[in-house]
């Protein structure tokens, strides 16, 4: 894999840290503010929206320049948006910052993963794809327990002190090791919009939603499942975290590494096991062990589902992939959104804590019925074109010759 990957890694590392480290600092930053924890919550909040708004506005802006010039505008933005937050003297600049930094994640993820898979040969784009994720995924075993840590022993400043840090190396990793590749050739905006004309590319982001959203609805509720159901204390949940972020590691592996071999069958596979994990996760949350072994389970059959829905995005807008590839990026946040909001309205109705397992796993299914819709579409298609280019399968030539 080309070392530019790497400085993609680490952009991905900054963006994954920034985004997940809030939740474990709201406290901190609600007293700083004198502020309510739900108001606090407003940070995470806007930051998802402003990932789902920001990733196709500023592809579209970005489209006039080269993509490496754009990843590192995209950084700069990020590095502003830290840097705000960290001195931030009242919550409402605060929020500001968030937002301002959130514009940058979508529009990163989407622009850097065309610029991963076309720095690779082809059967290998899925994996260039996961290589960039991986910083995404151990930001949740390493950046987000130290970045909480810190905020929580020094101060939460300090915090988005360091995530900007780690900006100002992706952004020099970016200028440095990632190859000033010329625009795409008759590439224009209307082209890119267009891609979303095509069914396959809608259908992919559906699952996008739908499948990833399966995974949020179980693990935004994961603290009061762990605690108040399974039993463990309340400093215990940041080592299930962490082991929610290894499982998302290895999902991404693997799915890295089998998407370019067999895509859709990967998909049948991850989306059916997510749906029977967070189903046995209503039951396992009442053990210790078990209910550990599902947050792992989550998290790895949640995140190999990641590289290949990205590249089917890639593959469907094959010419014009960009804005395509940025939205489906804002689509991963628009589902963990939609499953945070089910999954607390059947807490809201008295379900209990283990209710929002159920809406996950009615999710996932939905995505595995999408992907079987999908394929199916597909062959028919693709049957279709054999039949107008006159091409004959031997079978019906054999047919003919008999009669």
């Amino acid at each position: 894999m080309p070392l530019a990957l790497l400085a993609l890694a680490i952009g991905a590392f900054g963006i994954g840290t920034t985004e997940f480290v809030i939740m474990g600092l709201l406290p901190e930053v609600a007293g700083t503010f004198g502020v309510t924890i739900p108001t606090a919550g407003y940070l995470v909040s806007g930051y998802a929206l402003g990932v789902v708004l920001g990733a196709p506005l500023m592809t579209i802006l970005g489209t006039k320049i080269t993509r490496k010039r754009m990843l590192m505008v995209l950084m700069g933005l990020f590095v502003v948006g830290n840097v705000v937050s960290a001195v931030a003297p009242v919550f409402g600049l605060m929020l500001a910052g968030r937002i301002v930094a959130s514009l940058a994640h979508g529009a990163f993820f989407g622009i850097g993963s065309v610029v991963a898979a076309d720095l690779v040969a082809p059967e290998k784009k899925a994996g260039a794809i996961a290589m960039m994720f991986t910083g995404l995924t151990i930001a949740n075993v390493v950046g987000v327990p130290a970045g909480t840590l810190i905020g929580q022993q020094v101060g939460w400043r300090t915090t988005f002190f360091a995530v900007a840090a780690l900006g100002v190396l992706g952004l020099l990793g970016v200028a440095k090791l990632v190859p000033d590749m010329p625009k795409a050739e008759g590439v224009r905006l209307r082209h890119e919009i267009a891609a979303f004309r095509n069914v396959q590319v809608l259908l992919a982001m559906a699952m996008t939603v739908l499948g990833f959203g399966g995974v949020f609805a179980a693990i935004t509720y994961v603290t009061p499942m762990m605690t108040d159901v399974a039993g463990y204390a309340d400093t215990s949940v940041t080592w299930l975290l962490v082991l929610f972020g290894l499982g998302m590691v290895a999902g991404n592996l693997i799915g890295g590494r089998f998407a370019d071999r067999a895509l859709m069958p990967l998909l049948y596979v991850s989306l059916s096991g997510l749906a029977l994990a967070l189903a046995l996760f209503t039951v396992a949350a009442h053990d210790k062990a078990a209910s550990a072994v599902m947050v792992f389970l989550i998290g790895a059959l949640g995140f190999a589902t990641v590289p290949p829905l990205q590249k089917r995005v890639l593959d469907q807008a094959a010419g014009a992939p960009t804005l395509a590839s940025a939205v489906n990026i804002g689509a991963f946040n628009l589902g963990n959104a939609l499953s945070a909001w089910l999954g607390g309205l059947v807490i809201a109705a008295g379900l209990g804590y283990t209710a929002p397992n159920w809406v996950g796993a009615a999710l996932a299914v939905s995505a595995l019925v999408l992907a079987f819709v999908s394929s199916g579409l597909e062959r028919r298609t693709n049957a279709g074109s054999v039949i107008v280019s006159g091409a004959v399968p031997e079978t019906a030539r054999a047919t003919a010759s008999r009669h």
